[in-house]
């Protein structure tokens, strides 16, 4: 959904509707969704500032780092950007550090699916987990712990380790 900056009413223009995204416009590897992403937003013009305001919803499928087993995802998250024209961004000879967290449009125009899509991937966990407590699967047979153990024996320390150990030891 493409805005023309010219076009936008001196109350704001409000949108509400759903973006359909494919799964490999995410950064994260094997999810997908489980509801289209919904997005509530206010689009206002102060000069050439263009300020969107406005909330993200949605639910996607993970897969868990620690067990591989897929979990749900919600996705509910507030944001508040302000863009300037590009022409500004390029007269600036140097940034400052309060302008980097600055966006630009161009053309005077906002491509909104783009937005949402970057707030999107933004939400996501650096490290996906069905839940704080996963406990992962076992080393040995694959079984994940969290349904029961699986009786393996783990034996012994890494033996690749054992000179580490004995380094940090050495050092206290």
């Amino acid at each position: 959904m493409v805005i023309n900056i010219d076009k936008i009413p001196k109350e704001g223009l409000s949108v509400s509707r759903d973006f359909e995204f494919l799964s490999v416009d995410l950064v994260e590897e094997d999810t997908a969704f489980l509801s289209p992403a919904h997005a509530e937003c206010v689009v206002s013009k102060a000069g050439d500032e263009i300020w969107i305001k406005g909330r993200l919803t949605a639910r996607l499928s993970f897969i868990c780092s620690r067990c591989l087993s897929p979990f749900e995802f919600p996705v509910d998250s507030s944001f508040d950007l302000v863009y300037l024209p590009e022409e500004l961004g390029l007269m600036k000879e140097e940034l400052e550090k309060d302008d980097l967290g600055q966006a630009f449009y161009q053309d005077n125009q906002i491509d909104l699916r783009e937005i949402i899509l970057e707030q999107l991937n933004l939400t996501f966990p650096m490290k996906p987990l069905c839940s704080e407590d996963c406990e992962g699967i076992c080393a040995v047979c694959g079984k994940v712990r969290r349904n029961g153990d699986c009786g393996c024996q783990v034996k012994g320390e890494d033996p690749r380790l054992g000179k580490l150990k004995n380094f940090v030891r050495e050092k206290n």
